[in-house]
C-alpha cells in the first residue's frame, strides 16, 4: 500500500478522498491555486503545495506543475477525482511514466470511453442499444443543417470530450442551430480543450439512469446497480438518488449485465459509470462511460455500504475485489441535493463573494451525510464549477429520505452568497417529487424562468413564528397581536407557558413548542407536534422566513399601525429595461451588437463565460442598441452595465 497519495483536484472532492485517504492511514498531499490558499482541503492535508494562478489552466490543468509536486513531495501516486485531469488520457499515462500510480483506470479505457464517439461504437458493437445520431464529428454550420434536416428535431448538440452537461445544447428549432453549435464548441474548447462535436436525437422526456461498476486488474468485474440522475437543469444533475423508482430487478440486472460487458470490451479496472437514458416504455439507450469517480458516488455508498474512493485506491495498489456480485446488498433509500453558488432568482446564474455566515445541517447519526470544500469566511471565485458541497440522506424508505432531505436543507444556512438551497427545498416538497413522476426535462419546464421562493398557500406557520419571535424577544405578555405578511393583515391571540406558544386565528389554532432565542438564525420548534426548522433573515422591523421552499415576510404590529400600512400606496419600481446589466461577474467572450445596430427582445447582447460555464445575455426589449459599456475580454462585475437600448 501507499505511503503518500497526491489529490490532483480541490473543493468538496477533494476533501472527500483526503478522508478516505487519512482514514486508511496514508498521508494525503494536496494542492492549491492562489485563490484557494485558505481552502479547507488544504487545511485538512497532512501537506499542501502551491500550484499556480487562479484560472485552471495556470493551476489544477497544469500537468507539468502536478507531476513536479508529486516528485517533490515523495508521494506514491495520484488520485485525480472528478472533473479537471480525471478523464485525460495523456496525464494519466504521463503519471504511470513518471513512476507513479494514477489512481484510476488505464489511459487506454480514458481514451476510447472519454470520447462520446468511440465509445458509442464500441457500445453498438457490444450489442448495447444507442441513441442515432452522426458517427463523426460535425465539420460546419452547412453539415450540421444537413444532418439536422434528416435527423429532424428536436436534436442534441454534444461535446465529443464533454461531461457535467457542458458543451451540450438541445436544440428543438432551426433558427437555433447555429447559435447552439457555436456555443457548444466554445464551452467544449474552454472546458475540455475539444471542439469536436456531433449531433445526436433528442429522447422525449427520458429518465437518466446510470449504473456504477467496479473492476480489478484480475478479471473481476461487478455492477452497484443503478442511480437515479433526471433531476437536471441546463443538462446538469441537480438531485441524484438509489435506488430509482422505474426499475425493477430484471431490468436492473439486465442494464448491469449490459455495463459490465462494455467495461470488459476496453479492459476496464477501478470504478467506472455507464450512463443510459430510459424512455417512457422502460427501452434504455447508452448514453456515455465516465471513467472516473462521480459527483454522485455518495447515494451508491450509503445503499451499498461501501467506500468507493477506497476501492479505487486498492484496486490501482494490485488488489483484487473484496466482494463478488452475490455479495452485493440494496439497504434503504439515498438521495444526494447538490449544493451551487447560483442565484434561482437570476435564472441560476453564478454567485461569487465571501461566506459571511455558515450553519450546516444536523448530522443525526450518520443518517445525514454532507460532502464540502468550504467553511465561514471562504470566497467563492468565479474560477470554478459552482458546486460547492453535496447534502446526502439515508434512510430505510424514499418517503422517510424525502422528509429527512427537507428538513437537513432546511438546517443549511449560508449567507454571503446565493445558493440554490432553497429551490431544492421546494423541489423535494414538489408532488412530482415525492411521487417520482419526473424526468430530465421536468426542472427546465417548471422553472423555465428561474425560482422565487413564493409565500405558501396556509400562511399559519410564518403567522405563528412571527408572533412568537416578537415574544421573545420583546419579553412582553402581549396577547393580541397582528402580523403584516406582504399587503395582508393577520389579528391573532396568544397563551403561552414557558416555551409552549398557543396561537389562534379565526378558528384555527396552532400550538408552537421551540427553545429558540433572539438572534439566532434558524428557528427551530413543532408546530402542532410536527418537527419544523426555519431560516431567518432579520432587517430592522421585518422578518423573512424560509422553510420547506416557501418564503414570508412578517412584521408583528398593533392594530392602529396595520390599519394605517394597509392604506400606503405600493412603490412603483423603476423599469430598467433599456439598460442591460451583468447578472453574475465574468469574463465578456463576445459582443455580438454594434453601436447603432437596431436589437429584437431576446436576441444575445454579450456571452459571458463564469464558472466554467458560458451565459448568454440577452436584451428585453426591442430597439437601437445606443452605447456599449464594455469590450470583449473584460471582466465584469456583478449589475455591471454591459449596453444602453434606445
Amino acid at each position: 500500500m501507499y505511503n503518500k497519495i497526491l489529490v490532483a483536484n480541490r473543493g468538496e472532492i477533494a476533501c472527500r478522498i483526503i478522508q478516505t485517504i487519512q482514514r486508511m492511514g496514508i498521508q494525503a498531499v494536496a494542492v492549491y491555486s492562489e485563490a484557494d490558499e485558505d481552502a479547507l482541503h488544504v487545511e485538512m492535508a497532512d501537506e499542501a503545495y502551491f500550484i499556480g494562478p487562479p484560472p485552471p489552466r495556470e493551476s489544477y490543468l497544469n500537468i507539468p506543475a502536478l507531476l513536479k509536486i508529486a516528485e517533490q513531495s515523495r508521494s506514491d501516486a495520484i488520485h485525480p477525482g472528478y472533473g479537471f485531469l480525471s478523464e485525460n488520457a495523456a496525464f494519466a499515462e504521463l503519471v504511470h511514466q513518471k513512476g507513479f500510480v494514477f489512481i484510476g483506470p488505464p489511459s487506454r479505457a480514458i481514451a476510447t470511453m472519454g470520447d462520446k464517439l468511440a465509445s458509442k461504437k464500441i457500445a453498438q458493437l457490444c450489442g448495447i442499444p444507442c441513441i442515432p445520431g452522426t458517427e463523426e464529428p460535425i465539420q460546419d454550420i452547412q453539415q450540421a443543417q444537413k444532418v439536422a434536416q434528416e435527423m429532424g428535431y428536436p436534436l442534441l448538440v454534444k461535446a465529443a470530450a464533454g461531461g457535467g452537461g457542458k458543451g451540450m445544447r438541445v436544440v428543438r428549432e432551426p433558427h437555433q442551430l447555429e447559435e447552439s453549435l457555436k456555443g457548444a464548441i466554445h464551452e467544449s474548447m474552454v472546458g475540455f480543450g475539444d471542439e469536436r462535436v456531433f449531433l445526436e436525437k433528442y429522447i422525449l422526456s427520458p429518465r437518466h439512469i446510470e449504473i456504477q461498476i467496479i473492476a480489478d486488474k484480475h478479471g473481476n468485474f461487478i455492477h452497484l446497480g443503478e442511480r437515479e440522475c433526471s433531476l437536471q437543469r441546463r443538462h446538469q444533475k441537480v438531485i441524484e438518488e438509489a435506488p430509482s423508482t422505474i426499475m425493477t430487478a430484471s431490468l436492473r440486472e439486465e442494464m448491469g449485465s449490459q455495463a459490465i460487458q462494455l467495461a470488459k470490451a476496453v479492459d476496464y479496472s477501478s470504478v467506472g459509470t455507464i450512463e443510459f437514458v430510459v424512455d417512457t416504455n422502460l427501452n434504455y439507450y447508452f448514453l456515455e462511460m465516465n471513467t472516473r469517480l462521480q459527483v454522485e458516488h455518495p447515494v451508491t455508498e450509503c445503499i451499498t455500504g461501501l467506500d468507493l474512493v477506497e476501492e479505487m485506491i486498492r484496486i490501482a495498489a494490485g488488489e483484487p475485489l473484496r466482494m463478488s456480485q452475490e455479495d452485493i446488498k440494496f439497504r434503504g433509500h439515498a438521495i444526494e441535493a447538490r449544493i451551487y453558488a447560483e442565484d434561482p432568482t437570476r435564472g441560476f446564474l453564478p454567485s461569487t463573494g465571501r461566506i459571511r455566515e455558515y450553519i450546516p445541517p444536523h448530522k443525526k447519526e450518520q443518517e445525514v451525510r454532507l460532502d464540502t470544500g468550504i467553511h465561514e469566511g471562504d470566497t467563492i471565485s468565479p474560477y470554478y464549477d459552482p458546486l460547492i458541497a453535496k447534502l446526502i440522506v439515508h434512510q430505510p424508505n424514499r418517503n422517510i429520505a424525502c422528509s429527512a432531505l427537507l428538513e437537513a436543507l432546511d438546517h443549511y444556512y449560508i449567507r454571503g452568497i446565493a445558493t440554490n438551497i432553497y429551490f431544492q427545498a421546494s423541489l423535494v416538497n414538489s408532488s412530482f417529487f415525492k411521487e417520482g413522476n419526473f424526468s430530465t426535462v421536468t426542472v427546465d419546464e417548471f422553472y423555465e424562468e428561474g425560482f422565487t421562493p413564493q409565500p405558501p398557500k396556509n400562511p399559519m406557520i410564518a403567522i405563528g413564528t412571527a408572533a412568537v419571535m416578537h415574544i421573545i424577544r420583546k419579553g412582553s405578555p402581549e396577547t393580541e397581536l397582528t402580523v403584516l405578511i406582504g399587503r395582508e393583515a393577520h389579528s391573532v391571540t396568544l397563551c403561552y407557558e414557558n416555551d409552549r406558544f398557543e396561537i389562534k386565528k379565526d378558528e384555527k389554532t396552532l400550538i408552537i413548542e421551540t427553545l429558540w432565542k433572539s438572534g439566532n438564525p434558524l428557528f427551530e420548534g413543532t408546530f402542532n407536534g410536527h418537527n419544523i426548522t426555519l431560516q431567518i433573515d432579520a432587517m430592522g422591523c421585518f422578518d423573512t422566513l424560509f422553510w420547506n421552499g416557501y418564503r414570508a415576510t412578517t412584521r408583528v404590529v398593533n392594530s392602529r399601525v396595520a390599519e394605517l400600512f394597509m392604506r400606503m400606496p405600493l412603490k412603483q419600481k423603476e423599469s430598467k429595461s433599456h439598460i442591460v446589466s451583468a447578472p453574475m461577474p465574468g469574463l465578456v467572450i463576445e459582443l455580438p451588437v454594434k453601436m447603432g445596430e437596431p436589437i429584437k427582445s431576446g436576441q444575445p447582447v454579450a456571452i459571458i463565460e463564469a464558472m466554467k460555464m458560458e451565459n448568454i445575455i440577452r436584451a428585453n426589449k426591442d430597439g437601437i442598441i445606443e452605447r456599449i459599456y464594455v469590450k470583449k475580454g473584460e471582466s465584469v462585475n456583478l449589475d455591471q452595465h454591459i449596453a444602453r437600448i434606445g
